[in-house]
């Protein structure tokens, strides 16, 4: 229970903070100021609905989209927590991470009709960083089931863990005129630093655990 208890937290939290729903509804109100209050909501609501099925679909389907290009999970979590250590250093610098969103998605996302899906959805709020941890994490989740005898306990967490993300998101997006408002650009960047420092020592635990796996002999034999 202990060590299911540490993989919900881990799930949980990694999940939330390379979505960073804060930043998305940042995003979004910059991309809809000119639209009417239901415009709003409608976008919010697309954006969320095609950003989780997304994330649930790779979450899902990813170790076997990985067999499909002869691409190791070991190998995939160390080029994953490389990622996302370089969108934890943005977060921390109080930068938008360019795997995030570019300056050219943002400046063309202004003049199409459909923001909900690019950039709002692809690459905001589900992007490399968000569907590299629900891959990894995964894996890892039915590594531990069928260790463990769990039933399905650790694999519902992965998934379960990708909805309340997007759930935040979303609920975040729907009252972004109140939040925004009452978040300034300092609370902003406090609290970015701070989510960017957790996200570099999950990146970094990602790495080890990878290396690890991939490299037994430097344990000792221990994988």
């Amino acid at each position: 229970m202990a060590d299911l208890l540490s993989f919900a937290l881990l799930s949980f939290s990694s999940i939330l903070i390379v979505v960073n729903p804060l930043a998305a509804t940042l995003i979004f109100v910059s991309l809809t100021g000119t639209m009417d209050q239901e415009a709003k909501l409608k976008v919010a609501r697309d954006a969320s609905r095609f950003a989780l099925v997304i994330l649930l679909l790779f979450t899902f389907a990813g170790g076997w989209i990985l067999q499909l290009f002869g691409i190791s999970i070991e190998a995939f979590r160390i080029a994953g927590g490389l990622l996302l250590f370089g969108i934890g250093m943005d977060m921390v610098y109080a930068k938008t991470s360019r795997t995030k969103m570019t300056a050219t998605e943002k400046y063309e996302g202004q003049d199409t009709d459909d923001i909900a899906v690019m950039p709002l959805a692809i690459p905001m709020i589900t992007g490399p960083g968000a569907i590299t941890s629900a891959v990894v994490l995964m894996n890892q989740a039915m590594g531990m089931n069928e260790a463990m005898d769990m039933n399905v306990a650790a694999i519902a967490i992965v998934p379960l863990a990708a909805v309340t993300a997007i759930g935040i998101t979303y609920y975040m997006m729907q009252n972004a005129d109140i939040i925004v408002r009452r978040i300034g650009q300092r609370e902003y960047r406090a609290a970015n630093r701070l989510m960017g420092m957790l996200l570099i020592a999950i990146a970094v635990q990602f790495i080890l655990i990878g290396i690890r796996t991939a490299f037994p002999i430097l344990t000792g034999g221990i994988a």
